[in-house]
């Protein structure tokens, strides 16, 4: 039953194929003609494709490749009189730090903004973190 509908199928197929000899032989020099490449400014800006495969004891193990440039941290250590102590320097609304901008100061912590990108920063949640100033006696 599959051979019976098979031939007729091809039979069909090339009365469809419209294509001549020259034609196909212009598809094949085309097919051998040097194509243009992607440029090294290009592959130096795509994401890694590959993952890494180890092998421990019997089992195979496939992981996501470790990116190798790493983000900088930005840590708020201390806000006072509407500046915030960001990575050791004190900074005001409107300073720069680490590409991001400083946008707002709360009592609690800081909103940074890179383009798109938004970071919140906030103190520790540690009671004992206040400045306590002790009178003379």
């Amino acid at each position: 039953m599959k051979k019976l509908l098979l031939i007729p199928g091809l039979f069909v197929l090339s009365l469809n194929a419209n294509l001549s000899v020259d034609q196909m032989q212009n598809m094949i020099v085309k097919i051998h003609e040097k194509r243009k490449g992607v440029d090294l400014a290009t592959l130096d800006q795509t994401k890694e494709p590959f993952v890494v495969r180890q092998k421990e004891g019997n089992l195979t193990i496939f992981a996501a490749p470790i990116k190798i440039q790493e983000e900088v941290k930005l840590s708020l250590h201390a806000i006072m009189n509407g500046k915030a102590y960001i990575n050791d320097s004190w900074k005001s609304v409107g300073d720069k730090i680490l590409g991001y901008t400083l946008k707002y100061i709360g009592k609690r912590g800081v909103v940074l903004k890179n383009g798109n990108q938004i970071k919140k920063l906030f103190l520790h949640e540690n009671k004992d973190n206040f400045i306590k100033i002790a009178g003379g006696e």
